[in-house]
């Protein structure tokens, strides 16, 4: 269990990062590449990088195992949007971090022998981590990141609306199914017992496309405070139109019914079960019924809050709207960062 202790004025100094972090997503993606995710959009995603994966990036595989303890300097405390600047900063790192984090990592699998080197902050090591870094994101990030930046934003803009709700209850509150909220503890089901005092620091809460299972956080408490949780993911192959990754199941979504409860998402900024049920003349179990498809389908995406679940637009849902009748009605997103191309 993983225990994050709030006093008042942590309450108060909780930020939304602005958007996918590249750093974090490198991490988290080398992870789904090393593990076993049962994703059908990630298994293709991981089968097409395995197959092809630039050799001079697999030492990364090393660094960023699927299980277990990855270096914290991998991911930089403060936070990045752009790539190349979070890599200049991981290839900053001091001496004494790169020393630590790399044992730590021994302690825990056998390392290769190019780590010491690592560890001692040798230039030709670091040279070798840049280019890795590098190779690896124009391989396996570049090419979907338009998508990742459109799940996060997409998440970024339901956390609004949990917020404006219901202030910092309502976004804690529900983050995501492993998490409960017991002011003024936030508690997440985790594979180690781990506390974490944030002590008037805040806590940046990052939304991350290639997090799963569960939110995570930095071993050493210490550094900036973060928690990284997954958003809802569908990724396709590059350069596809999202529409035909969800072909199949958009063949479900026949009826006027169900058109009229996606456009009603589409144009609402409180599309609610009871408000979807008033507004097209319905049950409540219709309205639940259809939602259900429309999710699964990837056209939606729902977030609970307490006892309300509240219904949003995904990316594919807006493309399939643009592309029947012009552009769709849709709750505006929060202003992007536009993090460019890792």
């Amino acid at each position: 269990m993983l225990r994050i202790h709030f006093s008042a004025e942590d309450l108060g100094r909780i930020h939304l990062a602005p958007g996918p972090d590249p750093a974090w997503e490198t991490l988290l993606s080398l992870h789904v590449l090393g593990g076993h995710d049962s994703d059908i959009g990630v298994q293709r995603w991981r089968a097409r990088v395995r197959a092809s994966l630039d050799p001079a990036a697999r030492p990364l595989l090393h660094l960023a195992p699927p299980r277990g303890y990855s270096p914290d300097f991998l991911t930089p405390a403060g936070g990045v949007t752009d790539p190349e600047a979070g890599i200049d900063t991981i290839l900053s790192t001091s001496r004494s971090r790169l020393r630590t984090d790399v044992a730590t990592l021994g302690q825990e699998r056998k390392l290769p022998s190019w780590a010491t080197a690592l560890a001692a902050g040798r230039p030709a090591a670091l040279r070798g981590l840049g280019t890795a870094l590098r190779r690896y994101n124009q391989q396996a990030l570049c090419p979907y990141w338009a998508e990742i930046r459109a799940a996060v934003d997409t998440d970024r803009a339901a956390r609004a609306r949990a917020f404006l709700a219901g202030g910092t209850n309502h976004l804690l509150s529900g983050l995501h199914p492993t998490v409960r909220w017991d002011p003024p503890v936030l508690q997440i089901a985790y594979p180690q017992d781990q506390d974490l005092y944030l002590q008037g620091r805040g806590l940046r809460l990052v939304p991350s496309y290639f997090c799963s299972g569960t939110p995570i956080t930095l071993r050493d408490t210490s550094l900036s405070p973060v928690l990284v949780y997954p958003v809802s993911r569908r990724i396709g192959s590059p350069g596809q139109s999202t529409a035909a990754t969800g072909a199949h199941a958009l063949a479900r979504l026949l009826g006027r019914t169900r058109a009229a409860t996606l456009h009603m998402i589409a144009g609402s900024e409180n599309a609610t079960g009871s408000e979807i049920a008033r507004r097209l003349d319905i049950s409540p179990a219709s309205a639940s019924e259809h939602a259900t498809v429309l999710r699964d389908a990837g056209l939606i995406q729902s977030l609970r809050v307490r006892n309300t679940i509240h219904h949003t637009l995904t990316p594919l849902g807006l493309e399939l709207l643009e592309s029947q009748s012009g552009p769709a009605t849709a709750p505006e997103p929060l202003a992007r960062q536009d993090a460019g191309c890792p």
